[in-house]
């Protein structure tokens, strides 16, 4: 299956693809305040890329459990030079991390290939105008709340089957309102409204999401849910992050969104061989 991001084609089925995370935030949780100016978070894209990143996802706006909005023109100030130049340099396809439609549409303008919105649609129904409009790949991604309030809203009977029954609505929405079926990928919503807990719950579970028939993403990248579970602080959860990964991989998931990227392509390098290995194996008998 090929995900069309305008002039770029990416190949999702063959093996698992890579998101680099590019905050241009001064608040993220892990490198908040590090890629702030424009020069930083270009070059920084660059070593991304050079790593091994399929895609690159620019955000200008934290939404860790917590943190306080933006506007739309303050979110555009910190990423609109920033993309501006990448969608020249790079040979790569750019997503935007963001929840608005007005930051989505002036990044499209600017040349920007796919949307992740972590509202899953929800905080701006203007969003889904935008991607229909522009025909572009939209990541429509589970949570509940908003990024101030969501950790007040973990109750589930069953974490896995509710995110589940709750996706689909959205995306059926999304394909009710013109978005193309071949432009939807599903996002869980890792730390978003959930527990540690039912993290690793729906990490162990994946699989159960394969059957409603998108690419799925998952982004476990340092996260809080590992440093419960484990009992590590951000700079230590790169090993673990990495296993996180290769689970989400082994499960079904597309495509990981990380800050580590190099780290992570290695580990996925040869999860892509153990699993043809397993294809090859299956085709023999």
């Amino acid at each position: 299956m090929d995900l069309r991001l305008r002039d770029y084609r990416l190949d999702i089925g063959n093996r698992p693809l890579i998101m680099g995370i590019l905050n241009v935030t001064p608040d993220s949780f892990w490198d908040g305040g590090r890629h702030h100016q424009p020069g930083l978070a270009i070059s920084k894209a660059h070593e991304l890329l050079e790593q091994g990143a399929d895609i690159i996802d620019v955000g200008g706006e934290s939404t860790r459990p917590g943190s306080e909005p933006v506007s739309a023109d303050e979110e555009t100030r910190r990423i609109g030079p920033v993309v501006e130049r990448l969608v020249k340099e790079l040979n790569a396809p750019i997503s935007i991390d963001t929840r608005k439609s007005e930051v989505a549409e002036r990044m499209l303008e600017l040349g920007a290939h796919m949307i992740n919105d972590i509202s899953g649609l929800i905080h701006d129904p203007g969003m889904v105008d935008v991607v229909r409009r522009f025909d572009v790949p939209i990541v429509i991604m589970h949570m509940r709340g908003t990024p101030e309030n969501m950790q007040s809203h973990t109750h589930y009977q069953d974490v896995v089957q509710d995110v589940r029954a709750e996706l689909l609505e959205r995306v059926a929405w999304a394909e009710a309102n013109g978005i193309r079926a071949e432009n939807i990928i599903i996002d869980p919503g890792m730390g978003f409204a959930k527990t540690a807990e039912q993290c690793i719950e729906m990490l162990a579970r994946l699989q159960e999401f394969r059957d409603l028939g998108y690419p799925i993403l998952v982004g476990p990248s340092r996260k809080s849910f590992i440093g419960k579970t484990v009992g590590l602080i951000p700079e230590q959860r790169l090993e673990a992050t990495i296993a996180a990964c290769v689970v989400a991989v082994m499960k079904g998931a597309s495509i990981v969104r990380v800050h580590d990227v190099g780290e992570v392509a290695r580990a996925l390098r040869l999860v892509q061989v153990i699993r043809s290995a397993e294809t090859e194996d299956t085709s023999v008998k």
